[in-house]
């Protein structure tokens, strides 16, 4: 289960943040997290949950903004939505696209005290 240790490290992304800023608590979080980033949400949840007592985060409010899927297909230029990496351009049918929207997992922004 690698959500485990995606939650751990932004536990100490906080972490850090808030001992920059000589906060001791986070009263808010906000995650990028992409459509094709490869993160388990219900796997992410139980992660979470578990892994944030007892830290800087335990009582901080989680706001997780789901980042669709877009890309643009490298023979006819369509930009359109995907879901899974291997979707075809829906215009011409190739598998040759770029994506450009949807593989983000960052830390948005902190809220601290």
């Amino acid at each position: 289960m690698h959500e485990l240790s995606i939650v751990m490290s932004i536990i100490d992304i906080a972490t850090q943040q808030a001992t920059n800023a000589n906060a001791t608590l986070v009263d808010e979080i906000e995650l990028d997290v992409g459509a094709l980033s490869g993160i388990e949400m219900n796997a992410f949840d139980f992660a979470w949950k578990q892994a944030v007592e007892d830290s800087i985060l335990q009582n901080a409010t989680l706001t997780i903004n789901r980042i669709e899927g877009k890309a643009i297909c490298i023979d006819c230029s369509a930009s359109f939505e995907i879901q899974q990496y291997f979707d075809a351009c829906p215009v011409c049918g190739e598998h040759l696209i770029n994506i450009i929207q949807g593989k983000e997992l960052k830390v948005k922004s902190l809220v601290v005290s």
